[in-house]
């Protein structure tokens, strides 16, 4: 292989011209050859006998010549590569540019590469910090949330059923007085304000006893999901078996006890507490985000459109990852939502967009400060995945190169440096609520 020459385009879009020698492109091309003898049918030999001379009289010089060029492209490409010092952000463009009997042949490559990054500031960047404030409602509500999570069903014998009341109903629906598919239910357990059912129903149970048999009148939503019954009246008849209501426990010392605490002001104060610590990661996250987009209003950098696409794909794949570590998967979710892949797409653009630029910048960061991971982090760093991910320290160095290791620990110092040398103040509270009330 040889590096003929490099031309840059515009973009960041670069153009090599790469041969490959004559002798190489000949010895796979016999590899080739005896590869696929055996499938060929030659008029006058049987199979696999014919010689490669006969098979290029038969079908041109050219035979096996794609074939043979495609086996040795992998290493030919990404030894121009390295050699031209590229650092490539797109999939490869190929083109034969030559390749003529008893000479090399000659083939062109078209990439988008890493594009040159100028930060015009990144110390002293200017953010500002929200302030923390946990109200007394912010802590009722974490309690009131935890009251429910031990609400308790009790029956109902002495009075109707009211809204707020899960009742055990029989029902089946008619259409024009003939029963449909999916319209029936025994032993239903219906949360009466739930919203479960169709608009109008649960409101028509509320007020019922105990034994008793009645209609529901109902007409189906135009955009129900069962075409057959959108903008349909409807007929349920129902009976009502049972009645439960949620019955709260006492927000008293009792409870805080069931909760680990002594007292009630205990348990309030470790609610006050967490609220306090999540907030405070919260907040930090969010002046850690304006201090990246300031950073990147700092960047000049003319950034191929392959690398917003090409982030796009990795955040999709980490999105369906999840949806299956959930039991989900990207189908399903298409499915629930009616979107498709491509407006997926175009919801994780500009979050794409943004995660290209601030890893730009901060590796402009890096280059500036001249930032390097050494040895010893790079091995605490293999030993953290080992642990997060309960496997051996040398099946994670098999799995993750420690060039990638080492770029990510300088992109983590980076950041930490522009968050050091930022300038943060923190906003009044009354700023924030304006903001808030303005929104």
């Amino acid at each position: 292989m040889s590096l003929i020459k490099t031309e840059k385009l515009e973009k960041n879009r670069v153009e090599l011209q790469i041969g490959i020698e004559r002798t190489a492109l000949d010895a796979e091309i016999e590899k080739v050859y005896k590869k696929e003898i055996g499938k060929m049918n030659i008029p006058g030999f049987r199979k696999g006998k014919a010689s490669l001379a006969m098979v290029r009289k038969l079908y041109g010089k050219g035979v096996f010549v794609d074939d043979a060029i495609n086996n040795l492209l992998p290493d030919t490409y990404e030894a121009a590569i390295k050699e031209a010092g590229l650092s490539v952000v797109s999939r490869p463009e190929f083109e034969i540019v030559s390749v003529n009997d008893g000479e090399d042949a000659v083939l062109k490559a078209t990439v988008d590469v890493k594009p040159e990054v100028t930060l015009k500031e990144y110390k002293g960047l200017k953010a500002e910090k929200d302030p923390i404030e946990v109200t007394d409602e912010m802590v009722d509500a974490d309690i009131k949330a935890a009251q429910q999570r031990g609400a308790r069903e009790v029956e109902v014998t002495d009075r109707a059923s009211e809204m707020g009341d899960t009742a055990d109903i029989d029902y089946e629906g008619f259409v024009d007085g003939v029963p449909f598919e999916g319209g029936k239910g025994e032993h239903h357990k219906l949360k009466l304000g739930s919203g479960q059912f169709i608009p109008g129903f649960e409101e028509q149970v509320a007020g019922k006893n105990i034994g008793e048999e009645f209609d529901v009148n109902v007409t189906f939503p135009a955009d129900y999901g069962a075409k057959e019954l959108a903008g349909k009246e409807a007929v349920f008849k129902c009976k009502l078996h049972g009645i439960t209501k949620e019955e709260l426990p006492e927000l008293d010392d009792e409870f805080a006890k069931d909760m680990s605490f002594d007292t009630l002001d205990e348990y309030k104060a470790d609610i006050r507490a967490k609220i306090t610590e999540r907030m405070v990661k919260t907040t930090d996250q969010i002046t850690e985000n304006r201090i990246l987009d300031a950073l990147i209003e700092n960047m000049e950098a003319d950034i191929p459109d392959s690398m917003f696409t090409n982030e796009v794909e990795n955040q999709i794949r980490e999105y369906d990852m999840q949806l299956r570590s959930n039991g989900l998967d990207l189908n399903t979710y298409f499915k629930y939502t009616n979107q498709t892949l491509d407006q997926l797409r175009e919801n994780f653009r500009p979050r794409a967009e943004r995660s290209v630029k601030v890893r730009l910048a901060l590796e402009a960061v890096v280059k500036a400060e001249g930032i390097k991971a050494t040895d010893e982090e790079i091995e605490a760093e293999y030993n953290r995945l080992a642990t997060a991910y309960s496997m051996e320290v040398e099946k994670v160095k098999e799995a993750v190169a420690k060039e990638d290791i080492a770029a990510d620990l300088d992109i983590q110092t980076a950041l930490k440096f522009v968050k050091d040398n930022a300038v943060v103040t923190e906003k009044k509270a009354e700023e924030k609520n304006s903001e808030s009330e303005t929104v």
